[in-house]
C-alpha cells in the first residue's frame, strides 16, 4: 500500500507541471509550419492564422515553410514534434488525405499522428474549358466524350482534388477524360488558354481570371451552392453528382495528443477570426468556403475525405 500511495504521488507530481503549462500557455511564440513555398495556398493560409494568433492570444507567431515532396516534408515535421502547442501546421486535403495515399511510405498516418484543431475554409474546384471546344455545359461536355474520343484535361497537379474530381466524374459519366501532365496549375492554365488542351479542372481561385477574362468558360463548380458573382454557373449537386461536392480545404492541426484546453482555445480563436468583417470579406473575394467546426467534428471531417477520396486515389494511381 506504502508503495502505491508514493507512487500515486510522484504520478500527481509529474502530472502538475504538464497541466501549469498548458493553463498558461502560450508563454514563448508559436510557430506554423506551412508544408508550402512562400506565396501558395497554405503559405497564406498559416499567415492569416499567425496575424490573428498574434493579436488574440498576445504572443509572437510566425511562419516557417517547409516545401517538398509534396508537401510531406513539413506535415511530417509537425508530426514529430512536442505536443505542446508551440508548433502547429496548415493541413489541406492535399497533404492529409491524398498525399498518404499516392505515397507509399509519407511519414506519418493522417489521423493518428495529428490533433485536428479547426477548419478554416478553401476554394471549390471549377471545370472550365476553351472556347473553341464549343462546349458550353457539363451535358455538352458528356455528349461529346460519349462520342468515343477521350477529351484531354489538365489540373494543378498529379493526385490533386482537380484530378481526382475529373476521374471520378469521367466515371460517373461514362465517359473517358485524359489527363495531361504540366508543371501547376500555372501551366496547366496557359495550355488551356493556348488551346494545346480542352479541359481543365481547377481551384476557383486560379482560374477566376482567365474566366473573367473570357478566355476560358466554366461549366461546373464544386461548391456547395452556386456563387454570387457567377449566379447561372451549376454546381455539381445541381447537375445531379452530389458526391463531388468538394473544395481544396486548408485548416489547422498540431502533433497528437496535443493538451484538451490548448486545442479548445484553439479552435475558439480560429472561429472568432473567421468571425471578422475584414476576414470574411477578403475569404469571400476568393470565393473561400468556410465552415465552423468543432476540433471532434474537424477530425470526423477529415476521416470522411479520407475514405471518400481514397478509393479514386488508388484507381488514379492503378490507371498512370
Amino acid at each position: 500500500m506504502k508503495r502505491l500511495a508514493v507512487a500515486l504521488v510522484l504520478g500527481a507530481v509529474c502530472i502538475q507541471p504538464v497541466a501549469a503549462r498548458a493553463a498558461d500557455w502560450p508563454t514563448r511564440p508559436i510557430r506554423i509550419i506551412a508544408p508550402s513555398t512562400p506565396g501558395g495556398a497554405a503559405d497564406m493560409f498559416a499567415r492569416l492564422l499567425c496575424e490573428q494568433f498574434s493579436e488574440t492570444l498576445h504572443e509572437r507567431c510566425f511562419v516557417e515553410n517547409r516545401a517538398g515532396a509534396g508537401g510531406l516534408i513539413g506535415t511530417a515535421a509537425t508530426a514529430q514534434a512536442a505536443p505542446d502547442g508551440y508548433t502547429l501546421t496548415t493541413s489541406s486535403t492535399a497533404y492529409h488525405v491524398i498525399a498518404p495515399v499516392v505515397n507509399p511510405n509519407p511519414g506519418f498516418d493522417p489521423l493518428k499522428d495529428f490533433t485536428h484543431i479547426a477548419y478554416v475554409g478553401g476554394p471549390p474546384n471549377v471545370f472550365v474549358v476553351n472556347p473553341a471546344l464549343g462546349v458550353r455545359s457539363l451535358a455538352d461536355l458528356v455528349a461529346l466524350g460519349r462520342r468515343g474520343q477521350a477529351i484531354d484535361y489538365v489540373s494543378p497537379g498529379s493526385g490533386t482534388l482537380g484530378q481526382l474530381l475529373a476521374e471520378s466524374f469521367a466515371q460517373k459519366a461514362g465517359i473517358k477524360l485524359q489527363p495531361i501532365m504540366t508543371k501547376g496549375a500555372s501551366q496547366g492554365m496557359m495550355d488551356l488558354v493556348s488551346g494545346n488542351v480542352n479541359l481543365g479542372t481547377m481551384t476557383w481561385t486560379s482560374a477566376l481570371g482567365q474566366i473573367r477574362s473570357g478566355k476560358v468558360v466554366p461549366i461546373v463548380v464544386s461548391s456547395r451552392a452556386r456563387l454570387a458573382e457567377f449566379p447561372d454557373l451549376p454546381t455539381f449537386k445541381d447537375l445531379g453528382y452530389d458526391d463531388l461536392t468538394a473544395v481544396s480545404w486548408f485548416a489547422l492541426s498540431g502533433p497528437a495528443g496535443l493538451p484538451k484546453d490548448i486545442t479548445q482555445r484553439l479552435n475558439a480563436t480560429v472561429a472568432t477570426m473567421l468571425e471578422r468583417p475584414e476576414v470574411r470579406k477578403r475569404l469571400e473575394r476568393d470565393s473561400i468556403e468556410t465552415q465552423a467546426m468543432t476540433s471532434e467534428e474537424f477530425t470526423q471531417f477529415v476521416a470522411g475525405e479520407i475514405a471518400k477520396w481514397t478509393p479514386v486515389a488508388k484507381r488514379v494511381m492503378q490507371a498512370n
